[in-house]
């Protein structure tokens, strides 16, 4: 059974200033996961601009761990450290583990 799972990215200090050179093939990256059906949604938390999540939809937590050392983001040094965290979605149309 499929199940979701958050990856989620602490940026370091520097990252704003140094994404520019690497988004493109981030972008790219999540394409491929999103059109595979693993990414459901990517994105920044901001204010401050220190976070980044990522929802994939997986038999376990492996995907997103792949993803993660695949990332040029992680791999350049733009995330300090990541995680990833099993999401157990009980509500809404998406949810994976529905009560």
């Amino acid at each position: 059974m499929r199940k979701h799972f958050l990856l989620i990215y602490h940026y370091a200090p520097n990252y704003i200033e140094r994404r520019a050179e690497f988004r493109p093939m981030h972008l790219e990256l999540a394409a491929a996961a999103s059109e595979a059906g693993d990414l459901i949604l990517g994105g920044a938390l901001t204010d401050p601009f220190d976070t980044g999540l990522l929802l994939f939809h997986s038999i376990d937590k492996s995907t997103a761990e792949a993803f993660a050392a695949s990332d040029p983001y992680v791999t350049n040094g733009l995330v300090e450290r990541f995680e990833v965290r099993h999401w157990a979605t009980v509500a809404g149309s998406l949810a994976a583990e529905p009560i």
